[in-house]
């Protein structure tokens, strides 16, 4: 039974998407967005220079706060564990 599962994954997802290939192909492969001409793409690609930078920056700010609370936390368990009355 579990042998058969990722195969069966495996088609299930294609048949999906050899599926939906049809139905997002519609208004002459237009798509959502509508005509897109090379100003669009250029302006799409600098979105993508804009986004990954700060993406890649704020959570590396995010990373550093969990890591600070940590060390933190840490030492707030090291230093109560030597102060506690009782026990070993």
């Amino acid at each position: 039974m579990l042998r058969r599962l990722p195969i069966s994954a495996v088609l299930a997802i294609t048949a999906v998407l050899v599926a939906a290939a049809p139905v997002l192909a519609h208004d002459g492969g237009e798509g959502w967005w509508g005509e897109t001409n090379d100003r669009v793409v250029t302006n799409a690609g600098f979105i993508l220079i804009v986004f990954f930078p700060l993406f890649i920056f704020l959570v590396s700010l995010l990373q550093w706060q969990l890591e600070k609370r940590k060390y933190r936390r840490k030492e707030a368990d090291e230093d109560s564990f030597g102060k506690s009355p009782g026990g070993w």
